[in-house]
């Protein structure tokens, strides 16, 4: 146990030490970066996906509003040849 305290006293290995913990802390500071772009990556899928899917219902709502009401409107509609 001795020898350990030896080496961690000497200035030497304190430099190594203090090199390795800035080293180990830039290298996980990049890769939490890495994980928040590919988090930031992945809600803008989503968000693009809601949108097209947004759009789609829309669309599919606007068209339902526009359906006849009954079957004799529907036959009015295809004697007039507005279907």
């Amino acid at each position: 146990m001795g020898w350990i305290t030896a080496i961690l006293a000497s200035g030497l290995a304190r430099k190594a030490l203090g090199l390795l913990l800035a080293a180990s802390t830039i290298a996980l500071f990049l890769l939490n970066l890495r994980r928040a772009g590919e988090r930031a990556g992945r809600l803008v899928e989503r968000l693009q996906t809601s949108e097209k899917i947004h759009e789609i219902q829309r669309q599919m709502l606007e068209a339902a509003s526009r359906r006849p009401s009954d079957r004799d409107a529907l036959a009015q509609r295809l004697r007039d040849g507005q279907f």
